[in-house]
């Protein structure tokens, strides 16, 4: 199976991915599926890890098939054109039959995070009213469906490509629905990098994030363009740098907390990472100290980092090598993307000064919400914020603050958390950090420091902490009072909310 594998990274690869499709023909996904079922029938597509380090793998005629039973199945449970269908599975190949069988149907897929209390979950189900809700009780009926006969599906086309939950800023359930329709685009599936420099194809990527969350989802385009993908069924930092060598995988995106996780492995030094050929960061700016310690993993020009948001609005970015020379930016404007920052009133702002961060982008899909949560800002002449703040630079680089609602205001003076958690993520005792404002009678907020320890049993103490916070901030952005917790509350995306910490611990 490796050498089934490997047969695709030869030159021939480009060609092979587009499956003989001529470039300016949009079909729909399910055709889609179907020419690279046709053109490469046993050259495998996908690879699973398991929780427990099994791997299975997967060919462009199989997945075929099962997203083809999985569909005539759905089906007879009511989905037809136009129906949302919610999926909330592990990364997994039943997610991905699922996911190209909802296709198929023309209906929409949704997925869903499946790792959240059942009284959130029936307030976003809620939300996307799904004609069906795969759940983990559900990964049965797939599999029976095996042994189902293979159906001749008709060719239709979803009216959007996909739904993403999140709840952003507002703490409401919001369901992102994209306004393209399901086809294939090849130009949606390049490589960003490929404006850049040459990317060999197809690329082997891990998907080291949940497929709930949009850097997961959106890595079946790559899929479709006939790249490879390995997932991870659940993200863990030692079978990650193992897929990596074991797969010679070219790419992958991930969170700032999963690159501190596989960069703080015993010995990962001494890893193979040599087959990387680039990596996306995204979610949140990068701590210094993690750019610089990935850069002597695996080369600066190799990282790049992106500024943008569900809704796809526009983007910043920028390669290692460029941020060396503007550090802690996020970037420039990304694929025709102009970047504004405004105070309050809608007023530009002078350079170097916080304010809120505007984007607008020329080729701009759209999007809609499901749900009552509202719709971003939007200037007169289209520039929209997700509530993000920052400044530019005189070089017309962006460098993010922190989102308004996280900002603390403590004294009377603005804290930014994301400034904090950098400046104490350094600290050889501090393996995850996040920091919150409490209500305070002396300060109306203090800055308050949630810190998981590298060691539990030797943590560090409070005053430590404070102490070496007092050495990289000013005094009022040091935290005044610290928590230690065995374990900092992520999601599998590794995101937090903020809101539901403060809310724990009194407002």
């Amino acid at each position: 199976m490796e050498s089934a594998a490997q047969t695709q990274a030869s030159p021939t690869g480009q060609a092979a991915a587009s499956g003989g499709q001529p470039q300016d023909v949009n079909p729909s996904i399910g055709a889609r599926v179907s020419q690279l079922a046709a053109a490469r029938p046993h050259a495998v597509a996908l690879w699973s890890v398991g929780l427990d380090g099994g791997e299975s793998s997967f060919t462009w005629a199989v997945l075929h098939q099962r997203s083809s039973q999985v569909a005539a199945a759905l089906a007879t449970r009511g989905v037809g054109p136009g129906d949302r269908v919610g999926l909330g599975l592990r990364n997994s190949p039943q997610f991905v039959f699922a996911a190209f069988a909802v296709w198929k149907l023309g209906a929409v897929p949704v997925p869903v995070r499946w790792d959240v209390p059942d009284w959130e979950l029936a307030r976003v189900l809620e939300v996307i009213a799904p004609r069906v809700h795969l759940g983990a009780d559900d990964l049965g009926w797939i599999d029976a469906t095996e042994n189902d006969e293979v159906p001749d599906l008709p060719d239709v086309t979803a009216p959007h490509l996909q739904g993403i939950c999140s709840s952003g800023s507002t703490g409401l359930p919001k369901v992102i629905v994209n306004e393209r329709p399901a086809v294939y685009d090849a130009r949606a599936s390049a490589p960003m990098i490929a404006a850049w420099r040459e990317v060999s194809r197809p690329q082997r990527i891990l998907v080291p994030a949940p497929m709930y969350h949009a850097n997961g989802f959106t890595t079946l385009y790559n899929l479709l363009a006939g790249d490879i993908l390995v997932l991870l069924t659940k993200f863990d930092a030692a079978r990650a740098a193992h897929a990596i060598e074991r797969h010679r995988i070219t790419h992958f995106t991930a969170a700032p907390t999963m690159l501190q996780r596989i960069a703080d492995l015993p010995g990962v030094d001494d890893r193979d990472f040599g087959s990387i050929e680039w990596i996306i960061q995204g979610a949140a700016p990068m701590p210094p100290s993690l750019v610089h310690r990935w850069a002597s993993l695996i080369g600066p020009e190799k990282i790049f980092m992106i500024y943008g948001m569900t809704e796809g609005l526009g983007y910043t970015a920028l390669f290692g090598d460029e941020w060396m020379g503007h550090q802690g930016s996020v970037g420039r404007g990304f694929r025709g993307t102009e970047v504004r920052i405004l105070d309050p009133a809608g007023q530009e702002l002078p350079t170097g000064e916080i304010g809120d961060v505007y984007l607008r982008m020329p080729r701009f899909d759209g999007y809609h919400y499901l749900g009552t949560a509202p719709r971003l800002p939007t200037t007169e002449d289209g520039f929209v914020t997700a509530g993000d703040m920052g400044h530019l630079d005189a070089d017309g680089y962006l460098f993010l603050a922190d989102r308004r609602v996280d900002m603390i205001i403590t004294g009377g003076a603005n804290v930014f958390p994301a400034e904090v958690e950098a400046a104490l993520i350094d600290h050889p005792g501090i393996a995850d950090v996040v920091v919150i404002g409490l209500r305070d009678e002396e300060w109306g907020r203090r800055v308050h420091a949630l810190v998981e320890p590298t060691d539990p049993a030797n943590p560090p103490s409070t005053a430590e902490i404070i102490g070496y916070a007092k050495g990289r901030l000013a005094a009022y952005k040091v935290p005044k009072t610290v928590e230690l917790l065995d374990r900092i509350p992520r999601s599998e995306a590794t995101k937090i909310s903020r809101g539901a910490l403060v809310a724990a611990r009194g407002g």
